[in-house]
């Protein structure tokens, strides 16, 4: 419904941290812009790089809502019959249920150490 308010029917989505990470065409532009500005000499910024636009696609959204995901994506984000959507920030995520039910598990349990952790950077 948010993107169709927006007036778009397609979502860049790409390989993100176990998940897949969805943006609408406007939020891609920004975060493409922004990862351009990192310095292409450092490792880490390639094999980021190569890894998370080596996946993107549009993704086109149906009448109904549904996201239209790709094979090559969704084997790459493990995803089968039960899938978790969650809004994070200006994306939208996509897990399979068991990968979700982990990570949550996981956060769960270090929540404190995480929140920690984030006050050093102001928060």
């Amino acid at each position: 419904e948010l993107l169709a308010q927006r007036g778009e029917e397609v979502l860049i989505v790409t390989n993100f941290d176990n998940c897949l990470a969805g943006f609408p065409a406007d939020e891609w532009s920004l975060l493409e812009e922004k990862i351009r500005g990192l310095s292409m000499l450092q490792k880490d910024v390639r094999a980021f790089e190569r890894y998370f636009f080596s996946g993107a696609q549009e993704c086109p959204v149906d009448r109904q809502g549904r996201i239209l995901v790709p094979p090559s994506l969704r084997e790459t984000a493990g995803l089968e019959k039960d899938v978790v959507l969650l809004g994070v920030a200006n994306r939208v995520e996509i897990w399979a249920r068991a990968r979700w039910d982990a990570f949550y598990r996981e956060s769960t349990e270090n929540f404190e150490a995480i929140a920690a952790k984030l006050s050093e950077f102001g928060f």
